[in-house]
């Protein structure tokens, strides 16, 4: 599965791109 994560800045986002590959998920995260 891929998903896409856009950074709004915070560190939120990083924290769920780590949960989200941990569940085997392809991750790509584009900053707003």
């Amino acid at each position: 599965m891929k998903v896409l994560v856009i950074d709004n800045y915070d560190s939120f986002v990083y924290n769920l791109v780590q949960y989200l590959g941990e569940l085997g998920a392809d991750t790509v995260v584009y900053r707003n």
